[in-house]
């Protein structure tokens, strides 16, 4: 570094990543500064530059050099932040200590945690410092890389594991290992160790009939409610099996569950049948939720629940490493909370590296004319919400239809519908709303005229 791209650096002010000092005759403030940068995104403290912006140099031996290191020194867990002296004037120095992002966290400096909020440096709140602790123990001890006691590889699904590698090698992220020993393909894998099977391999290979009692928490619950709240189901079932096998039954479910949305486009005559939500954003969802979820929550789940008016794909546990869900939505750090887990949904091609999932996500569902998915961390859990248009939310006329179509065991005729509506309402409206939730594949008919008998898509 040079005096030239100093005053690059000083050109675009204080920021959460850039701070100046004047002088290191204080050198306190600007150690709790660097232990904030620690804990986030890392940065750079400027000695020789005043609060304004000017570069003013400061004499510098290498006592001082010294004096600096000796109070960086005190930072807890130890940090090596890089210390520079660059000359800027006659006999005047700019001394510049950079830090990344620390892989230790929570740093403290003389028994406190910093944070940085802007341009200032403020103490870490207690429950920020202690998910910190949390998430660097995690790192150090992760549940999904813990031997998974009990468990051999009989008692895993090699069809599964092979099928893996099979699909990983043929989309060129995994060279062929010349052995389909399913052995040698957990350890190239990473989920085979010191003669030992992971936990990880449990949850991605193992076999229902293990994971059941073992590992509960590799359960699917999905839902279909009778309109937009919890009150009443139409279908409740739940599955226990490996990750791969719950993904196959939330997509069934799925495909078989949601209504389909028909249009119409300029240069073609026919109407276009698809799924309501987009299948590549929601197998995005699903992915997501089961390899980045909290499996050592041995009451979790991931829930997938149908309403009229939207679909949601709940995960157990929170968001982690300071995700939050709007940064969720921009581009983003991809930091598994699973590594080994999201490395094999990778290399299966089930999600992508990058942190691009929930940006592939909004793509696929704003193309489909659908509004930008929602991400909720709250209750610890994490939840994707995908919603209807406004336009596309049932009327209370269609919603009375509909609810009357799933109270009948056989398809009912229009005549017994118009009847037995609760409000009054015409001929005309009723066959409207039919024919708007014939439309949204909601109610199907057989038959013509007085001989056409209505009922659900959905019982």
């Amino acid at each position: 570094m040079n005096a030239e791209q100093i005053a690059n650096i000083v050109a675009g002010g204080e920021s959460e990543v850039l701070e100046f000092k004047s002088t290191t005759g204080t050198r306190r403030e600007p150690a709790h500064t660097v232990c904030a940068m620690l804990n986030q995104q890392g940065g750079q403290v400027l000695f020789g530059v005043s609060s304004e912006g000017r570069v003013v140099g400061q004499q510098v031996s290498e006592r001082t050099i010294e004096e600096v290191g000796a109070e960086l020194a005190i930072i807890d867990p130890p940090a090596f932040p890089a210390v520079e002296r660059i000359p800027v004037k006659e006999g005047l120095d700019v001394i510049v200590v950079s830090v990344e992002r620390g892989r230790s966290g929570p740093y403290m400096y003389r028994g406190k945690a910093y944070r940085r909020v802007g341009n200032s440096t403020i103490e870490m709140r207690t429950e920020e410092y202690r998910r910190m602790l949390f998430e660097r123990v995690h790192n150090e001890l992760r549940w999904e890389n813990q031997p998974a006691k009990g468990w051999s590889v009989d008692d895993l699904d090699t069809n599964e594991i092979s099928t893996t590698v099979e699909e990983a090698i043929r989309r060129g992220r995994l060279e062929d290992p010349g052995t389909r020993d399913p052995v040698e393909l957990l350890r190239g894998l990473g989920l085979y160790r010191s003669g030992a099977l992971l936990r990880a391999a449990v949850v991605l290979f193992g076999k229902e009939v293990g994971i059941w009692p073992d590992m509960p928490q590799c359960l699917l619950r999905i839902a279909r409610f009778k309109g937009i709240d919890r009150t009443e189901f139409l279908d409740n079932r739940q599955f226990h099996g490996n990750a791969f096998s719950l993904l196959r039954a939330a997509e069934r479910f799925l495909r078989d569950g949601l209504p389909i949305a028909g249009r119409i486009e300029e240069d073609r005559f026919e109407r276009i049948d698809e799924p309501l939500y987009p299948p590549l954003a929601t197998r995005e969802a699903l992915a997501n939720a089961l390899c980045h979820r909290d499996h050592s929550i041995g009451g979790g789940s991931v829930g997938v629940a149908i309403y009229d008016d939207r679909l949601e794909v709940t995960s157990t546990g929170p968001l982690h490493f300071g995700l939050t869900p709007e940064k969720l939505f921009a581009p983003h750090e991809s930091i598994p909370w699973n590594p080994l887990i999201a490395e094999v949904f990778y290399r299966r091609g089930i999600i992508e590296r990058w942190g691009r999932g929930t940006l592939k996500m909004v793509e696929e569902t704003i193309a489909a004319g659908l509004p930008q998915p929602e991400i909720r961390d709250a209750g610890g859990c994490v939840t994707v919400v995908f919603r209807q248009p406004e336009s596309q939310v049932l009327s209370d006329q269609q919603r009375q239809i509909l609810g009357l179509l799933q109270q009948e065991e056989q398809p009912i005729p229009f005549r017994e519908i118009l009847s037995r509506m609760p409000t009054s309402i015409s001929e005309r409206q009723a066959k409207r709303a039919l024919i708007q939730l014939k439309n949204r594949g909601l109610a199907t008919v057989s038959g013509r005229g007085v001989s056409a008998r209505w009922r659900p898509s959905l019982k």
